[in-house]
């Protein structure tokens, strides 16, 4: 007897896959590239996908990373930018040679495998889009190397054209040359950091000043030598008071702390600069690897979400691998991009072996061949993080904005005040804080998302999502790691409805389109619906007067 399918489900009406590959690779960083390539070696039909070049009108968003619109006019011309992507990324090359279906430009906004809550798909999906149009395509292995992104930290002016994050800055300087800007504070004094003055300088720009919290600079003895041959300012024991300008940055200013990290009154300095570039820290990009259910657990050391993953990168979601920044970024894996080439190699390999295009010992001999890293392990790196935040709020205060896109300040966040432009408030909210939140259970940055709706503007909480946790942590008194990761969900990369669906509904969505809405099964899966529920089709009467 065929299974009963409820007509108003979503059962037979997932979009049909434009294509089928047996592998599929999103990101064509050090990680990525290396497994496209050792895959395809192997034999194994591989599709590789970056969404390098990023359209402007998404880079003017800070999506995805913090560009802080200092991009100039070179960003709108789509051809010269690809064209710069492969001549910074000599690897592509070899995959086109390969064989590869090298899918630059191209966005994974989503991705679909069967489980508690899908149990229809043929194959799992990959929503992939660009600037015109959606598609889906499906496979048999997905190996995701989709980099690290900026931590944002907030201060007075932090909202204002020409402050941006250290990846998105070096993205436009080097991988896109299309870097607007002449003059930079940095602030940090980490590896990112250092790398980043250092390229600055190879590119022909002014670092006015490298500004660190703590008594000493932080980075490699090598990187700290060479800067100093620049006769880069390193202002240690200093802070961020503000970013000041008409529209756009034109000045930093600085403030002296004493040795427990206080602001020192009346001790200001004001440096002219049109950018300032936080470099602070990188976060894994785990968002893909969230919505496909991937088991995530917190590790400061690698960055906080990182997917709980094996030797050769396999998730808990056994097709789906995680490599490179995604899977933990740290000093070490930025200054050294071997260490990213070998997870990607292996993973390929992996990938390969369980696609039967190599034996399965063959595929093990060859991964063991390949050099294992020799590094220290990372040190935990959110002590450092909270610090910087700590000393921010000491200086500019509470009502400084920790989310930009809805306008939720630091002290609108720990208060859950709803956001000042919406003028709503109600005795509900008055009598929610933070301490009955958290007599619930964890406090969870999705209900202070629901309440505040910080995180919820079209950057998707790119530039707060570290400092929530970091602010909701200090606020309850418990260790950052017992703070939840806010969910994702698909889209992943805000696309314009017109482009993740540009057709009519299918009849049988039509047919049956209140479904859709406010309805019974929406709270109540139709196989544990009563036969004569309204939900139900020839449905007589409901089973109850609310229809549960």
């Amino acid at each position: 007897m065929a299974p009963y399918l409820d007509p108003k489900s979503v059962a037979g009406k997932i979009p049909v896959a434009e294509m089928h590959v047996p592998l599929i690779v999103v990101g064509a960083g050090s990680a990525g590239l290396a497994a496209a390539l050792e895959a395809a070696r192997a034999g194994v039909k591989t599709m590789l996908v970056d969404e390098n070049p990023v359209a402007g009108a998404l880079m003017g968003l800070d999506v995805p990373l913090h560009f802080g619109q200092r991009m100039n006019a070179a960003v709108q011309n789509k051809e010269r930018l690809v064209e710069r992507l492969v001549d910074s990324n000599p690897g592509l090359a070899e995959a086109f040679e390969l064989g590869i279906e090298v899918q630059l430009g191209t966005y994974a906004w989503g991705a679909f495998l069967n489980g508690p809550t899908v149990r229809t798909l043929q194959k799992p999906m990959l929503g992939l889009a660009d600037e015109d149009r959606s598609w889906m395509v499906s496979f048999e292995h997905l190996i995701v190397a989709a980099g690290a992104r900026d931590l944002g930290l907030s201060f007075a002016g932090w909202e204002k054209p020409g402050v941006m994050g250290v990846a998105g800055a070096m993205a436009l300087i080097r991988r896109y040359k299309a870097f607007d800007g002449r003059r930079l504070v940095i602030l940090g004094s980490g590896a990112p950091a250092l790398e980043m003055a250092l390229a600055a300088l190879e590119g022909g720009l002014t670092v006015a000043a490298l500004v660190e919290i703590e008594a000493s600079v932080r980075g490699p003895a090598d990187l700290r030598e060479k800067l100093a041959r620049h006769g880069v300012p390193l202002m240690t024991r200093h802070a961020i008071s503000q970013a000041r300008g008409a529209t756009e940055v034109a000045s930093a200013v600085l403030v002296r702390l004493d040795d427990a990290g206080a602001p020192i009154p009346s001790s200001e300095v004001e440096i002219a600069c049109d950018s300032i570039v936080t470099a602070i820290g990188l976060v894994p990009n785990v968002e893909l690897l969230d919505v496909l259910g991937c088991r995530l657990h917190f590790r400061s050391e690698l960055g906080g979400y990182v997917p709980v993953i094996d030797d050769a990168g396999r998730t808990t979601q056994g097709c789906v691998r995680a490599i490179g920044d995604c899977a933990g970024v740290f000093e070490a894996k930025v200054l050294h991009p071997e260490l990213a080439v070998a997870e990607g190699r292996r993973a390929g390999l992996a990938a390969a072996a369980e696609l039967g295009a190599v034996g399965a010992d063959a595929a093990t001999a060859l991964r063991q061949a390949i050099p294992s890293s020799d590094f220290d392990s990372p040190a935990a790196i959110h002590p450092y993080w909270q610090e910087w935040l700590r000393i921010e709020i000491a200086v500019g205060g509470w009502e400084v904005h920790v989310c930009q896109c809805e306008d939720v300040s630091r002290g609108d966040l720990v208060e859950l005040r709803p956001p000042s432009y919406l003028k709503w408030g109600s005795s509900q909210m008055r009598g929610r804080t933070l301490k009955t939140l958290a007599q619930d259970g964890p406090v969870n940055q999705d209900q202070v998302k629901r309440l505040t709706r910080a995180g919820m503007g079209p950057c998707q909480g790119r530039r707060c999502r570290e400092q929530v946790q970091m602010l909701l942590a200090s606020a309850t008194g418990v260790p950052v790691d017992q703070i939840p990761l806010a969910s994702y969900r698909a889209p992943i990369r805000p696309l314009p409805l017109s482009v993740l669906w540009p057709h009519e509904e299918t009849e049988a969505m039509r047919e049956h389109w209140d479904i859709w809405f406010g309805i019974p099964t929406q709270f109540t899966p139709h196989w544990e619906m009563d036969p004569v529920s309204p939900a139900v089709p020839g449905a007589k009467q409901p089973s109850t007067p609310s229809g549960k």
